[in-house]
């Protein structure tokens, strides 16, 4: 990883690198990423006698304790953003365990001991179960029934809505039905991941669920299969020819050309609302190609290295839709989002209506370490286009709309949450989305704005049309009289 700082300063752009945010964290997932296989070099330290060793890679089965402690250390002594380590002598970490490491488990407290000497909640260490889970994220893939869960005020799984043409569809799985047993275990006490987890599993395996629907039980067969991630929840046309799109996150590499499918659908509009309210982000390479199908010109992100370098990324200049635009946002918009709403906003293509963003302007890379487990490392901040660190400050809209916990249990927060857990058939046009009515607002004043540019454009260039004609025929007419 060391040969990073080179590799990045060859760079005019970020092409190589994709950024990654769960539930506002973002990471850098580096495409030149150190292949497992390859032997790498380990400095043993032994009380005043230093001996260099050439150790080859072992299977991740029979990885040294030991060794994956060394690499950990080794990958924030080389890259991590800050020259100073949270204030302190970084090398005092890397002999600490020296004999001390027997098994797996003993080297990953180690490096979460490590890690949290930082004082960087960002830089931390997934075990193989989470860093699996990334690269699922990452590649769409996930594997269970397809079911949209969430737990209400009283502690009970609930299904919010079967995603379609899953198992759960098909089975005719309905929203506000209450999960109560897994494989005839019941759920009742544990968290939702707990039962989340209990309800994924591997292609073309079964699971049965027990449901409390309309005060009945039912209990349902479910075989498992690929479901699919999708990052554009919403495409649709609200009424007064105005595009609506929902992007829920970044994180799936085939957002963009989801996003290009919904602007298909909405091409012919007056104007668009994107919204990414509660977008916790994604990959960064998404919200760069994201961005440029709505930009001419202009800076898209920077980012600054623990070197002070800055590397910027600009627009393509082949935007694909022209339309007036506002964005909505709020504080559960986060990094790639961010990166998204700022780039818009600096560039003058589109007006923030809502709440000030999550705020969260570092960049981590997420290493796989040899037994798969892994460590998500800040090595970076980014600014936007007007380079504005955003960092635990967010990007403040130009239209702001509040939302007290009281609106949001009156049904007045983002139109698809429900506190109650009652009402899933809620749509944008349904009225009571008061940040998405502000939205509404504001597209059609800047729809008529629009026009009124463009009427002025046609009439000018009416004008300059009949002038023209007009100094042509009166050069004829001179030519006329000096032939005479």
């Amino acid at each position: 990883m060391s040969s990073w700082k080179s590799f990045t300063k060859a760079r005019i752009a970020i092409p190589l690198a994709s950024c990654l945010l769960f539930l506002g964290v973002q990471n850098w997932i580096i495409a030149q990423e150190r292949n497992s296989d390859h032997p790498y070099l380990l400095v043993a330290d032994g009380g005043d006698k230093k001996n260099s060793i050439m150790l080859a890679q072992a299977k991740r089965t029979a990885v040294l304790p030991q060794v994956l402690y060394f690499r950990a250390w080794k990958l924030i002594k080389d890259t991590y953003y800050d020259p100073k380590f949270g204030d302190q002598d970084w090398d005092r970490w890397k002999n600490k365990y020296n004999g001390k490491l027997k098994t797996p488990d003993e080297s990953h407290k180690a490096i979460e001991t490590m890690l949290f000497s930082l004082g960087d909640p960002y830089t931390r260490f997934l075990d193989k179960e989470a860093f699996d889970e990334e690269k699922s994220q990452i590649e769409a893939h996930l594997f269970g029934v397809g079911m949209q869960l969430g737990m209400n005020k009283n502690h009970k799984v609930v299904v919010i809505a079967p995603i379609e043409n899953t198992p759960a569809y098909r089975a005719g799985v309905r929203p506000g039905w209450e999960i109560t047993h897994v494989d005839d275990k019941p759920v009742n006490g544990e968290s939702l991941d707990q039962v989340v987890k209990r309800i994924r599993g591997e292609k073309g395996t079964q699971v049965n669920i027990s449901f409390m629907a309309s005060g009945k039980k039912k209990k349902v067969d479910l075989m498992r299969d690929e479901i699919p991630i999708r990052a554009v929840a919403n495409a649709e046309i609200l009424p007064g020819n105005i595009g609506y799109i929902r992007l829920d996150s970044f994180i799936s590499s085939k957002a963009n050309k989801e996003m290009k499918e919904a602007l298909k659908r909405v091409e012919n509009t007056d104007g668009l609302i994107l919204d990414l309210r509660n977008n916790p982000g994604g990959l960064l390479t998404n919200a760069i190609e994201i961005a440029n199908m709505f930009l001419k010109k202009g800076v898209i992100v920077s980012v600054i290295d623990s070197d002070n370098y800055k590397n910027s990324t600009f627009s393509s200049n082949s935007p694909i839709n022209n339309q007036p635009m506002v964005v909505l946002i709020n504080k559960g918009s986060a990094s790639a989002s961010e990166i998204l709403s700022g780039a818009l906003h600096d560039n003058g293509r589109a007006k923030l209506v809502g709440q000030k963003t999550f705020g969260k302007g570092l960049v981590q890379a997420i290493n796989r370490l040899d037994d798969g487990s892994g460590i998500n490392i800040t090595i970076a901040k980014y600014l936007t286009p007007n380079d504005t660190d955003i960092h635990k400050h967010g990007i403040q809209p130009d239209y702001k709309v509040v939302l007290k916990d009281k609106d949001y249990e009156a049904g007045k927060g983002p139109w698809w949450i429900d506190l109650s857990y009652k009402e899933f058939d809620k749509s944008p046009t349904d009225g009571k989305d008061v940040q998405l009515n502000k939205a509404i607002e504001v597209i059609k004043t800047e729809i008529n704005k629009d026009k009124s540019k463009s009427n002025e454009t046609a009439d000018a260039s009416t004008v300059i049309k009949k002038e023209t004609a007009a100094a042509s025929a009166s050069g004829s007419d001179s030519k006329k009289e000096d032939s005479d």
